[in-house]
């Protein structure tokens, strides 16, 4: 789907979307870093009835698509390895496009467009910021968004073929 110029791919239970939240929700954030340690961009996360919506601000970013998912593990130690594999906590294969997936950590491709400013609101049902429960991202080793260099194929196990990680932010509350 094209809007603005733009393309948005909308994928299934990950969806582009605006969600009313309560005034009392659970939030939290990531400050975006790329490997010299310049922020490059912000995610403020909300709990909602519906999942965790996620709103992204990159600034300054390389134009292209791009992969980003939740990580594992709440690390960004460039070039970013430290993060871990996708945020998995239930086992399933990697990939919206797979019987078996995908990871909860799992997110749509970016289209960061040439200017390298980007704003998204993208909604994930298979997280939450709700301590002690399975798929909370507050889990004891924490939890880290990562950018790749390269755009999911959502489908190869485990990474989506999605190339260097380029970025990275730790998941923290507010």
């Amino acid at each position: 789907m094209k809007i603005g110029g733009s393309l948005l791919r909308i994928v299934a239970p990950l969806t582009l979307i605006g969600l009313a939240v309560p005034a009392s929700a659970q939030t939290a954030m990531a400050t975006l870093k790329d490997a010299s340690g310049k922020e490059v961009g912000k995610a403020d996360l909300t709990e909602t009835p519906h999942g965790v919506l996620l709103r992204l601000s990159l600034k300054g970013f390389p134009a292209g698509e791009r992969a980003f998912h939740f990580h594992e593990i709440g690390k960004c130690e460039p070039p970013f390895a430290s993060a871990g594999g996708h945020f998995n906590p239930g086992g399933r294969k990697h990939g919206m496009e797979v019987a078996g997936g995908a990871h909860a950590g799992d997110m749509p491709n970016l289209f960061v467009p040439a200017n390298g400013e980007l704003t998204v609101e993208v909604a994930n049902a298979a997280i939450t910021l709700v301590d002690g429960k399975p798929n909370s991202v507050f889990h004891p080793d924490g939890t880290a968004i990562v950018i790749h260099a390269g755009p999911d194929d959502y489908k190869t196990d485990p990474t989506g073929n999605a190339g260097d990680r380029i970025a990275c932010g730790v998941v923290t509350r507010r």
